[in-house]
């Protein structure tokens, strides 16, 4: 009984960490290398690429819905799931469709804070220690993959529409999760804000870092291979989940 209560005020999703930082970032980054690997590597396509990637997410969504409680692979395979959709995704708007980078990026921002609202109306809270059951893992993983499109079409936008380059954006990004986690430390502004802050901002953060390591030497990057980058990353990420403990977070109350 007294297990059973523990468990009922455990929610779906980890404790954040900074383990749990540094396996965002790696599988941020891995979205990059991974969703290039399939569109460019393979000439397969932004809307082939974005296809396979969103059946994989919504596969990788359900099982983790239906998953009794927390578990880490479910839940990192559904995040490097939301990173490679959401690669390929903004990638077909940003370029397929000529959105263009800016209007992708406002485009995704509508989007992101529309679902956070609806969120909001709907149970009160889009606090992510309150994911305990269908329909709020439902507005999480939708909110989430918002998060990663948007991230990807801002981590494009600065590094070449605003000229900045892979390196220059990387430490823009940087500094600006450097301020986030000084308000988290010094001010009482709500966690909540403060966490889906940093949860946008690793994902350009992860996008221009994937595009420093596979883009050619050319346009600003190390040109290596795709492939070896993302088993390199997909390597680290699985070390991390089985080196150290991954403990679900308690439910908000």
């Amino acid at each position: 009984m007294e297990n059973k209560t523990i468990e009922n005020n455990l929610s779906k999703v980890p404790e954040l960490t900074l383990v749990f930082w540094m396996i965002k970032i790696a599988a941020t980054t891995l979205g990059e290398t991974g969703g290039d690997a399939v569109t460019m590597s393979m000439n397969l396509g932004y809307l082939v690429g974005t296809l396979i990637f969103a059946a994989i997410f919504l596969v990788a969504v359900v099982i983790q819905i239906k998953a009794p409680k927390f578990h880490p692979v479910i839940y990192w395979t559904t995040i490097i799931a939301t990173t490679t959709v959401g690669t390929t995704l903004a990638d077909f708007a940003d370029r397929s469709l000529g959105i263009g980078y800016a209007g992708g990026s406002a485009l995704l921002l509508f989007l992101l804070l529309g679902s956070l609202f609806v969120w909001h109306r709907t149970l009160g809270t889009i606090s992510v220690e309150s994911v305990k059951n269908p329909k709020s893992e439902m507005f999480y993983w939708v909110t989430i993959m918002f998060s990663q499109t948007l991230g990807t079409a801002l981590g494009d936008w600065t590094a070449d529409s605003a000229g900045m380059g892979y390196g220059g954006s990387a430490i823009l990004f940087c500094a600006l999760l450097a301020v986030v986690a000084i308000l988290y430390y010094r001010t009482k502004i709500s966690r909540t804000i403060l966490f889906w802050s940093a949860f946008i901002l690793t994902r350009p953060l992860g996008a221009v870092v994937g595009d420093f390591l596979d883009k050619p030497l050319d346009h600003g990057g190390l040109a290596l291979s795709r492939y070896s980058a993302t088993a390199a990353l997909l390597a680290f990420i699985v070390a991390c989940i089985f080196i150290f403990p991954h403990r679900p977070a308690k439910l908000a109350h």
